[in-house]
């Protein structure tokens, strides 16, 4: 078999929610000359389109914790029911905004529609908007006023009453933080299983379709993708990304308002 290429989505094949043409087209003409493209994302089922998940071999969503290929769920991994509440507890004691990602809903209490809406400059009336990060998470939000008892896979946090790093330490054992990848500052973050990352879903899934370790390709831009790029065999970087993140690739392009997959996929052998 061919290469076999795990990208992520916001800031890497994606701009701000959206994902160019010419990335659709490059990610195509890489299966159609055998290569295996698979979605690596923080971001839950819910979140992901029908129609993006389409144009992909397969997707590690929930940055590690859920993978589904053809249809088949082969990994849905998500917060014990008693460490879920003591999470959702910490974070209402600290009053974060946040949500709480699944793969079939993302879920909120009432009063976090609006903040998220503030925070990311979404304005419902506006009609160029749609598609946008931001957007596609109001969308889906499922509210309630008690979250103790949703089962959940990650928590991503959008602002917080001190930085989340400092809320992360009243956290139990056996829970991940990492700087949110949407810029938001030192008060948002996302949370998750200590054991769960991209890599952990980028290794089942290469062993799923039987590719060797010489052909993983990851391409990512964020913290949350450190793990995956260090593993794979070619790690492939967005400009602009965090020093940490720069430092263990193999190659850097450009991002993706300037179609940097296509020079990616170039150079790697997997297009013309």
């Amino acid at each position: 078999m061919g290469k076999i290429v795990f990208i992520d989505f916001d800031g890497t094949i994606a701009d701000r929610g959206a994902i160019p043409p010419a990335h659709a087209e490059a990610v195509r003409e890489a299966r159609d000359r055998g290569h295996h493209v698979v979605l690596c994302t923080g971001r839950p089922r819910s979140l992901v389109s029908d129609e993006v998940r389409a144009l992909f071999d397969g997707m590690v969503g929930a940055a590690g914790g859920y993978i589904e290929v053809d249809g088949e769920v082969l990994s849905d991994q998500r917060f014990p029911a008693e460490l879920g509440a003591q999470v959702v507890s910490v974070l209402d004691a600290h009053d974060v905004a946040y949500i709480l990602e699944a793969p079939d809903a993302v879920h909120a209490r009432p009063a976090t529609r609006a903040r998220i809406a503030a925070l990311l400059q979404v304005d419902r009336g506006d009609e160029a908007a749609t598609g946008r990060t931001g957007v596609d998470i109001l969308d889906a939000l499922h509210v309630a006023d008690d979250l103790k008892t949703v089962s959940f896979s990650k928590a991503a946090c959008f602002d917080a009453n001190l930085p989340m790093a400092d809320v992360a330490r009243h956290l139990p054992t056996g829970v991940g933080f990492l700087p949110s990848s949407l810029e938001l500052g030192e008060r948002a973050g996302e949370l998750y299983l200590a054991e769960v990352n991209k890599s952990v879903g980028m290794k089942l899934t290469a062993r799923h379709f039987g590719a060797d370790e010489a052909d993983v390709v990851a391409i990512g831009d964020g913290y949350n993708d450190l793990e995956m790029l260090r593993d794979a065999a070619t790690a492939v970087v967005i400009e602009g990304a965090p020093e940490p993140v720069l430092a263990v690739a193999d190659l850097v392009v450009p991002p993706p308002e300037r179609a940097g997959l296509v020079e990616a996929f170039a150079r790697l052998g997997l297009t013309a």
